[in-house]
């Protein structure tokens, strides 16, 4: 009889169906809700989000491992990929057997799947760096809307609190229905976004109107169009990224 752990998207819930799987002494396999279909001879069983559990685990990694395991656990966690639950629980089972020289070890499929999955999250964070874009609302926050295939919000927020750290913003992840606030001159902060006050404040009019049609005039002028090459564009400026930019709407 196989034991399927049945997790929600979320680093924590993770965290523990990998504390309830460990104690398991049959076969066991983690997987997202949703994300899973029906096997024969199985027993599925939900996991319960405990903050002492979840808890349990990261401080193990962090004692008994490294940091760096854990961040690599982290950015796990934050990925589209459907099977990140259980690829991070067979990385955990051989980084607590080998220690923190797991993280050389990248022969070993369980690292290279860690690897590749954190190196696809880290690639669209620096992204969107680059490819948001914000307007100001009637009170002066600026706002942005975004929708990223990782859950790349938590780990773009810092730049802007770098970069924007005077001003007011919201970077919004409207698939997730989650933002990052930053309140000028004090850190940020994730909050999810459901809600009748969050939806008033998400559907107020910004300056993106005013500004639109002269960003896109500043675009059009830069270009010269015997040098366009649309494939070499889409290389580095993929698709799914032009709704949320100015210069591409209407495009």
């Amino acid at each position: 009889m196989k034991n399927i752990y049945i997790c929600q998207d979320s680093f924590e819930n993770i965290l523990c169906g990998i504390y309830d799987a460990w104690l398991d002494e049959n076969e066991v396999r983690l997987v997202l809700d949703g994300e899973y279909n029906l096997e024969f001879f199985c027993d599925y069983r939900p996991v319960v989000t405990d903050e002492e559990k979840a808890g349990k685990v990261s401080d193990s990694i962090r004692r008994k491992i490294s940091e760096e395991v854990w961040e690599l656990v982290y950015k796990t966690s934050l990925s589209f990929d459907p099977k990140k639950a259980d690829k991070m629980f067979r990385f955990l089972k051989q980084a607590f057997h080998h220690g923190r020289k797991i993280t050389d070890m990248l022969a070993m499929p369980e690292v290279y799947d860690i690897f590749t999955i954190t190196r696809h999250v880290e690639h669209e964070a620096h992204l969107l760096t680059g490819f948001v874009r914000f307007s100001q609302m009637k009170d002066g926050i600026l706002f942005s809307k975004i929708g990223p295939k990782n859950d790349a919000t938590v780990l773009t927020a810092p730049y802007f609190a770098d970069r924007l750290s005077g001003e007011n913003w919201i970077l919004y992840d409207e698939l997730r229905h989650k933002a990052a606030v930053h309140k000028k001159d004090c850190g940020w902060m994730m909050v999810h976004t459901a809600g009748e006050l969050w939806e008033e404040r998400l559907s107020q009019q910004t300056d993106e109107t005013l500004y639109q049609d002269l960003w896109k005039v500043f675009h059009d002028s830069i270009s010269i169009k015997e040098r366009e090459n649309p494939k070499r564009q889409r290389g580095n400026l993929a698709l799914r990224y032009r709704p949320y930019m100015t210069e591409f709407q209407g495009k």
